[in-house]
């Protein structure tokens, strides 16, 4: 998408009708608009955001212009109006929000209800016409949603939490926009189409058609598992609010340890505490480890692991039979059942019903083909082997997991007792006792989130079992009717392209992200050399690690330039890979680039980072317009250089009107 011109009219300090056209060239894509405090750059940046979904941040929501408004007599009326022209995909398309404001017969202002949004484009012919109102909201969707704007409509402060977020786990749609970017949004929905919570997935409206006339329980298992659905999606939704009530509480926790620290009487106590607490969560970390490899070699080995003792008897048994190999070489069974209904053998001898000659005939059929028994047990032989082996060190491996997982509540409950100690000791501190109150009553609080979570997470394995069972019953019940049959049949039809498009998905979703993780780091490097890497968890959390350190492992705080370097490396690595997905071999993750839109995005850094940063956006953005302070403008056009393609002054006339002028 390419921002080309912005139409203001008596929208804030922008009185009457003022335009600015932002730089379209690919090589020249940089517009940056410089002003002092005050003079309205946050207000222009603030009317793309009004002008396409009606929002602003704004204390005072009067968007009319207050000399104007002064201006109106009695009966008139005023029309604000933004109109933003852009480009996606090909179309040009021209974005126009207006708000009418009227006054009354004294001419008292009176406040409009709503505004008034539409949406024109220019047809093959070249034509202008006008979306429909009833699909304008659907057509916003298509060209920029609203819940990706933030990404890339922002200011410095904005900027600032979202790295935040993103970092603590705590902006769950940000993992979703970002897969929307790359281009994976479509495979989520189809997955979700396919097997989503929703009773109206493909696969539950199977479930429903089944015909309960033939057999009531089927009914009755129906039920169930609508039941069973109902409560799991409850339960999935509480474990949501747990994990973000859990960052809250976690954020509170660690703000009083380091106000504890901080205090020198307390800071030894504070940071054993600290070390403590991280070991109670490695502690855990590697219980859940251990147990989810006890479930895994159960699932995978124990089967081969406990019939050691049967497959050994077995061989012992087959060593000393002499039906190996008992078989006559390239003579079959029809061979001799023709012998026998000619009655003669090859040698000539008569062959006779219970003669000697017959009962041997008949003996050998045992051990030739098609029968084969020294083949079948030859074939069984090797099986034994092959599974005996990948038993092997079973009963070790299980032994090792299993007893750091017996020994998980001493070892908890030993570090647990030397943190309660040090608590004891700091709650008799001078200036702490307070704080450590208030640390004692939010560690209480995360335990009883820890109890409720373990208590979820075992009553929702125990509701998939009951639901997998009557899932089960209801496929045996469907086989005993015609048109069951049908229905379990396209619903397994629906599960299997359900599997592989998960397969699928699940694949590419892994490749893009650490495609995405290694660009975000190339990026940050370059924005911000300051000895540090990023990495991405399956949510597409971020955390920041140190390089080259020996001995340290983990995330670690950053300061508020590193913060804000990281989400704008984020936000550059997602739109390069955005733009790198425009082509043919990526036709599956064909996704549209977006401009960066910033609103004093560098107060935060010093001159070298406000460099580095000017030097690597344009070159990842395929547009960028900068709202920026006069004293960091002349940096950035200096570091910008020929990549600036249109420059603008805001000319503040007084508090109440600014005029734009290009230059």
């Amino acid at each position: 998408m390419l921002l080309k011109e912005m139409k203001l009219r008596d929208f804030r300090q922008f009185r009457n009708e003022q335009s600015i056209q932002f730089s379209t060239d690919p090589d020249r894509n940089v517009t940056i608009i410089m002003g002092e405090n005050g003079s309205g750059k946050t207000t222009l940046a603030q009317a793309f955001t009004w002008c396409l979904y009606g929002d602003t941040d704004f204390e005072d929501t009067e968007v009319l212009n207050k000399i104007k408004a002064q201006e109106m007599g009695p009966n008139q009326e005023c029309i604000v109006k933004v109109e933003l022209l852009l480009r996606h995909l090909d179309v040009d398309y021209t974005m126009i929000r207006e708000q009418k404001y009227t006054t009354d017969s004294v001419g008292g202002l009176k406040r409009p209800n709503n505004t008034i949004f539409r949406i024109a484009y220019k047809n093959v012919d070249g034509q202008t016409e006008f979306i429909k109102d009833t699909e304008t909201e659907f057509r916003m969707k298509e060209i920029l949603p609203k819940e990706l704007s933030r990404y890339f409509f922002f200011d410095g402060e904005r900027i600032g939490n979202m790295s935040k977020e993103i970092r603590r786990g705590r902006s769950p749609e940000f993992a979703e926009a970002v897969k929307r970017l790359l281009g994976l949004s479509a495979f989520s929905a189809a997955l979700d189409h396919l097997n989503g919570r929703s009773q109206n997935s493909v696969i539950k409206s199977y479930e429903k058609d089944y015909d309960s006339k033939s057999d009531s329980k089927i009914s009755e298992y129906t039920n169930e598992m609508d039941r069973y659905d109902t409560r799991l999606q409850e339960i999935d939704s509480r474990l949501v609010e747990i994990d973000n009530e859990r960052l809250t509480v976690s954020d509170k926790v660690k703000e009083i340890e380091q106000r504890i620290s901080d205090n020198k009487d307390s800071e030894k106590y504070a940071q054993e505490r600290i070390k403590l607490n991280k070991k109670l969560n490695g502690l855990t970390i590697s219980k859940v480890n251990n147990t989810v490899g006890i479930i895994q070699l159960l699932n995978n080995r124990v089967t081969s692991w406990m019939s050691q003792k049967l497959i050994y008897d077995a061989l012992q048994e087959l060593a000393s039979s002499n039906k190996i190999d008992t078989g006559i070489p390239d003579i079959h069974a029809r061979t001799v059942q023709y012998l026998i209904k000619r009655g003669t053998c090859l040698c000539g001898r008569e062959i006779e019903f219970g003669n000697d000659a017959h009962k041997e005939l008949m003996r050998l059929l045992d051990y030739i083909p098609p029968q084969s028994v020294g083949t079948i047990i030859g074939q069984f032989i090797r099986e034994c082997e092959l599974k005996s082996k990948a038993a092997d060190g079973t009963f070790d491996e299980l032994s090792e997991k299993y007893s750091i997982v017996r020994n998980f509540e001493n070892d908890y409950d030993e570090v647990l007792h030397q943190i309660e100690s040090i608590n004891k000791k700091l709650e008799g501190m001078a200036n702490v006792g307070e704080l450590q109150k208030r640390y004692t009553y939010y560690n209480t609080e995360l335990k009883k989130m820890d109890i409720e979570h373990d208590r979820l997470i075992e009553e929702r394995g125990k509701l998939q079992t009951k639901r997998e069972r009557c899932e089960t019953n209801i496929n045996e019940l469907s086989l005993k009717d015609e048109n069951n049959r049908r229905v379990a049949r396209f619903k397994a039809y629906a599960v299997y392209i359900y599997q592989q498009l998960n397969a699928i998905y699940k694949e590419k979703e892994q490749e893009t992200r650490e495609k995405l993780e290694k660009t975000v780091n190339e990026i940050f490097k370059e924005i911000y050399n300051g000895g540090f890497s990023l990495s991405l968890d399956e949510k597409y959390n971020i955390q920041v690690t140190v390089d080259n350190f020996d001995g340290y492992i983990g995330d670690i705080e950053t300061s508020t330039a590193q913060s804000i370097s990281v989400i704008f490396a984020f936000i550059a690595g997602v739109i390069r890979l955005a733009r790198e997905n425009d082509t043919d071999e990526n036709a599956m993750l064909l996704t549209e680039a977006y401009p960066l839109v910033m609103d004093a995005p560098l107060s935060a850094f010093d001159k070298a980072r406000i460099k580095t940063v000017c030097d690597t956006l344009p070159k990842v953005a395929e547009q960028v317009i900068i709202f920026i302070k006069d004293t960091d403008g002349e940096i950035a056009e200096e570091n910008m250089g020929n990549r600036v393609g249109a420059r603008y002054l805001f000319d503040k006339i007084n508090e109440f009107e600014t005029q734009l002028a290009g230059r």
